[in-house]
């Protein structure tokens, strides 16, 4: 048995058997108003954060949704898309289809504005997606790129670049390690299927994701996920994992590199009133602006004494330039 027919076998299990908090942060599910979510979808929550961004759905987005789950997310994106076929949900599993139309038609039941049809299931899985070139707005997965093993990653990766329209967004939760997973556990499938062995340090993760070819990566939130302790998996120290939330655009990488944004901000502290480095960066004395991290280290290292430059706090929405 390979490992990805362990996860399907694993996955196949909790379908049916749902575990409450199987590999999930312990928190709510995204509120907004009008939506009710059944509670054996908030049981199938298998997701690590999520990749539900109000300000990247407006105009009612066309969403492949990859590992359909309880049908949680999916419900979640057809609140912002109402119409026949606006989410397409993918999943390699029968058995997490089945529960997930289940728990749709409870859902349709429990909140008047939804209809079924918003929503349409289809068998597929990440490696070979079920939909044409260029036809998708959003792709969207939660907690389950981390089980690939890095080339599956990257094979998931450029899968969903293929599918996504230019501009096109790739909105993804996944654990990353805070160092990298010693390989006696990264080869134990059931730990990996369990969201919890196969996770990419967080250099490792965004390199492979504009290796795939996209141009900016945006970082939504940053926290604390399961801590592996040393004496359970058999480790030299503790390991940390975090829950990691992006937003990957498929625009074209510049030539000095891909941006990321981690929510970084330059500050001008000089004489003047306006600072401007005539490569389309203009920055008002005492004013944050938020910056890429690219743009963050040329502009600290051109003039550090005029230039402050705060640390990521792991959240951004926009408003930066590169």
């Amino acid at each position: 048995m390979t490992y990805l027919e362990a996860a399907a076998q694993f996955y196949s299990e909790v379908a049916q058997t749902p575990q409450v908090g199987l590999c999930c942060v312990q928190s709510s599910s995204l509120q907004l108003p009008g939506l009710h979510i059944p509670s054996q979808m908030q049981e199938m929550n298998y997701g690590c954060g999520t990749t539900v961004h109000a300000a990247e759905l407006a105009n009612q987005p066309t969403v492949l949704y990859v590992g359909v789950g309880g049908g949680l997310e999916a419900l979640q994106f057809a609140y912002f898309s109402r119409r026949q076929s606006a989410v397409i949900a993918v999943d390699p599993v029968a058995a997490m289809r089945e529960a997930a139309t289940r728990n749709l038609e409870i859902a349709a039941k429990e909140n008047s504005w939804f209809n079924t049809s918003f929503v349409e299931i289809r068998e597929g899985d990440a490696f070979n997606l079920p939909v044409d070139d260029a036809s998708i707005d959003v792709v969207a997965q939660n907690c389950l790129f981390n089980i690939f093993e890095p080339e599956d990653l990257t094979r998931a990766l450029k899968e969903a670049y293929r599918v996504l329209k230019p501009g096109g967004r790739l909105q993804m939760s996944d654990p990353i390690a805070t160092s990298p997973i010693p390989f006696h556990l990264q080869q134990d499938e059931r730990l990996r299927a369990m969201c919890l062995s196969g996770a990419l340090t967080y250099e490792e993760y965004t390199q492979r994701i504009i290796n795939a070819g996209f141009g900016q990566v945006e970082i939504r939130a940053r926290r604390p996920y399961r801590l592996l302790d040393s004496q359970t998996y058999n480790l030299e120290d503790n390991l940390l994992l975090e829950s990691l939330d992006s937003v990957s655009f498929k625009v074209p990488i510049p030539e000095d590199g891909a941006c990321i944004f981690t929510g970084k901000t330059a500050i001008y502290a000089g004489a003047e009133e306006i600072f401007d480095d005539s490569a389309g960066h203009i920055l008002q004395r005492g004013v944050p602006a938020a910056v890429c991290d690219k743009t963050a280290a040329k502009l600290g290292d051109f003039k550090p004494k005029e230039i402050i430059i705060t640390d990521s706090t792991w959240y951004y929405d926009g408003g930066g330039c590169c």
